[in-house]
């Protein structure tokens, strides 16, 4: 489709390219409001032809349809331009974070291979296209509306493996959407972002509600008490918290937190870690539980639950029942279906058949007979078919919505000279569910002389922030057996224990 059919698309019920979509809903209200952040709004006419910008700034660096361009932008105005502008140019936005280290990010390009690298000067990566987050297209560049041209598939996300090493996950869906599907929000509503755009759940949100032309309020970073601001000034109706978000916004003095006025909220989704039963009780008595709902899910998209606050109140822990468009199991270790009330893993098969929702580049899937495949996930359902989650995989720790593979971060440290093995686990943290700790055996020589500030400014080098160990212990005793194992959960097990 060329520009020419952009009048032709505005008509056209149905999906078209993502790349449209900005200008079809400013055609029908050109001040209509798009992003807000740091008080400054951009409507849906304005934010088109900054993208039409920041698209021919793209092209000119050799972008062009069918490429893969890696963001490591922060949240605010220039990642959803060139977002759009990506779409526009008919490419695949592939989300990092901004704050990878150079060495992180490489790994990711390596099998990435994106025509373009967008992100801060720190992380430029030699033999490899790069522009620096804040350069403005030139102020001769058309703002005009480019030939339209739909991504192959519309993002792109990246995942730390179970094996320390990054993966990809490519969403199979072509970069066409209908306009005029709700997406969950009513005509003309507003929703909050409060989370990291690198995250799947925050980008899929963010974006499907600018698709639907409805308004998104940007916070840029979490702060519970800005939050709270944002959702009375802009009568937030939509809004997708973490469990930890919710708790920092729980322990604000309640006479804080109950002088602003919520009354505008609808939905308040929390997704990405469990959820501790007390917290979302508090959240229930306070907004009602019509309110508050609950996804469990992944990225991959080949099946996930859903659980409205009046049916957890019958069913509490529960994190829903199946949803349409696939079917669930719980099986035992050896792919029997689990009995009402008994644990195994958990298994969905999407109704277009194995593999039709994403691909991997990097990993192979995990899967069972007939296609069935796994979040890595333990949990069962009762009588009702609700589902509760008895570990959020096995190794994998979730510390403040973000997910933390022991592989990687036990790769890292165990790359310093001074430490002869390690193992990371996750520990309860009354803010962020789980905390990451790391228990270190050192070199005999090293002893004494190597502590913790130590290990965190090694690790600064090779992880992004968040994946860094919060408290480290160190120990003389060997960590895994002579066939390199280890019994990650005795371990969590014994500290849990010693802690009580």
């Amino acid at each position: 489709m060329d520009s020419e059919g952009l009048d032709v698309a505005r008509t056209k019920p149905g999906p078209m390219p993502i790349g449209a979509l900005l200008a079809y809903h400013a055609s029908n209200g050109p001040s209509r409001p798009a992003v807000s952040f740091n008080g400054v709004t951009l409507s849906f006419a304005e934010l088109d032809a900054r993208s039409n910008r920041k698209a021919r700034q793209l092209a000119a660096l050799g972008v062009g349809e069918g490429d893969v361009v890696t963001l490591a932008i922060p949240n605010g105005f220039e990642f959803y331009e060139a977002a759009f502008a990506i779409w526009k140019l008919g490419a695949t936005p592939n989300i990092v974070s901004p704050k990878l280290p150079a060495a992180e990010l490489r790994a990711i390009v390596e099998i990435a291979g994106p025509r373009l690298i967008i992100g801060d000067a720190h992380v430029r990566i030699e033999g490899w296209n790069f522009l620096v987050t804040g350069t403005p297209p030139g102020e001769d560049v058309s703002a005009d509306p480019l030939p339209l041209k739909i991504a192959p598939r519309w993002k792109m996300h990246t995942s730390g493996g179970s094996t320390g090493r990054p993966k990809l996950i490519v969403d199979k869906q072509a970069g066409a959407f209908d306009p005029d599907a709700s997406m969950g929000l009513l005509s003309g509503e507003t929703m909050l972002n409060p989370g990291p755009l690198y995250h799947n759940a925050p980008f899929v949100g963010s974006f499907r509600c600018l698709f639907s032309g409805n308004h998104v309020v940007e916070m840029g970073r979490f702060d519970p008490l800005q939050a709270l601001e944002l959702i009375e000034r802009y009568k937030v109706n939509w809004v997708n918290f973490v469990p930890t978000m919710m708790n920092r916004i729980w322990r604000l003095p309640a006479e804080q937190r109950e002088s602003f006025d919520m009354s505008s909220l609808r939905v308040v989704f929390h997704m990405a870690s469990v959820c501790p039963q007390w917290l979302k009780q508090a959240w229930i008595d306070w907004l009602g539980p019509d309110k508050i709902m609950e996804v469990y899910g992944g990225s991959e998209l080949f099946g996930g639950t859903l659980i409205t606050g009046r049916e957890w109140l019958t069913h509490k822990g529960s994190v829903g029942r199946v949803q349409p468009g696939a079917q669930m199991r719980i099986l035992d270790e050896q792919g029997k279906e689990c009995p009402a009330g008994t644990v195994g893993e958990i298994y969905f098969l999407p109704d277009g058949g194995p593999n039709s929702t994403y691909e991997y580049i990097g990993a192979e899937a995990k899967g069972a007979l007939g296609g069935w495949q796994t979040y890595g996930d333990l949990g069962h359902v009762d009588e009702d078919g609700y589902l509760y989650i008895a570990d959020r995989r096995t190794d994998m720790i979730v510390s403040g919505g973000a997910n933390i593979f022991p592989a990687e971060v036990e790769a890292a440290l165990d790359e310093h000279p001074a430490v002869q093995s390690s193992i990371v686990i996750g520990l309860p943290d009354p803010d962020l569910v789980n905390r990451a700790h790391a228990i270190v055996q050192l070199a005999a020589d090293a002893r004494g002389r190597i502590d913790a500030d130590a290990l965190r400014a090694f690790l600064a080098e090779k992880l992004v922030r968040y994946k860094i160990p919060r408290t480290f212990e160190f120990t003389e005793q060997n960590l895994r057996d002579d066939a390199g194992k280890v019994r990650r959960s005795q371990l969590r097990e014994e500290r849990i224990s010693a802690a009580s």
